[in-house]
């Protein structure tokens, strides 16, 4: 199974502060990957850095090797290639305030594709891919703000995949949102691991055991154990594993 990123004695620095300390981890390729762990243990740190998303923050300064497709992402990748070929969902959902379609072809726009039939085509496969075609059909010029919670998440989902990307950056995506939609959610990401390697941070556990392969336990800014999910929730090998596993902290 080949690696989509290769991570190597990575450090990250907020100003004074060492928010991650000597991360070392192999992202499978095709894989969904989960990372747990209490609140403020650098979860969302990390996975925000996979794309870059740290630029925009004042004092970050990151040490060690990320690579990517085997290139460093900070040496070898405009940042705008970069979060092209690898998309970011977050906690929020976070339409733009515009019409269902002109969220969708925002990126493939920004990226040049202008013919209308191309973008319709975009629109219409972006949004069967995140199960929200059926719905949203005869609705695509009303407003995105409009759409339940769920259905922004998954517009959010589709707008991500209008511009094909390799990888899904996932922070805590169902966290605001129902049960019903967070099944929904899990099932899609499912079916798109298919196409798609997915990163996800959760706070849910038994999401994390539901729709994952792998599993990073993150405790204090470091990585305290990664391997198969299966292995991570049934025989942990750390006793710190164990016990968050277990309920005794976090």
């Amino acid at each position: 199974m080949k690696n989509c990123f290769e991570i190597k004695k990575m450090y990250l620095h907020y100003g004074e502060f060492l928010a991650l300390k000597d991360i070392n981890m192999d992202i499978k390729k095709g894989k969904v990957t989960a990372f747990i762990g209490p609140s403020g243990c650098g979860k969302s740190t990390f996975i925000k850095s996979l794309n870059r998303m740290n630029d925009l923050i004042e004092d970050c300064k990151i040490k060690g090797k990320i690579l990517f497709d085997g290139k460093n992402i900070y040496k070898d990748y405009d940042v705008n290639v970069l979060r092209k070929k690898v998309g970011m969902v977050f906690q929020k959902p976070n339409p733009f305030p515009m019409s269902i379609y002109d969220n969708i072809t925002f990126g493939p726009k920004t990226h040049g594709i202008k013919k209308k039939s191309k973008l319709d085509e975009i629109v219409e496969s972006s949004l069967r891919d995140a199960a929200l075609w059926e719905d949203l059909k005869d609705r695509l010029d009303r407003s995105a703000l409009g759409l339940s919670g769920g259905q922004q998440q998954r517009l959010c989902i589709a707008r991500t995949l209008a511009v094909n990307p390799e990888v899904i950056l996932m922070d805590e995506p169902t966290s605001a949102l129902d049960p019903i939609s967070t099944l929904k959610i899990e099932e899609l990401i499912l079916r798109l691991k298919k196409e798609y390697t997915i990163v996800i941070v959760t706070h849910n556990m038994q999401q994390a055991a539901r729709i994952s392969d792998q599993t990073a336990f993150f405790l204090l800014g470091e990585v305290i154990e990664f391997d198969e999910t299966k292995k991570i929730f049934s025989t942990p090998k750390n006793k710190k594993t164990q016990d968050y596993i277990n309920g005794r902290f976090g």
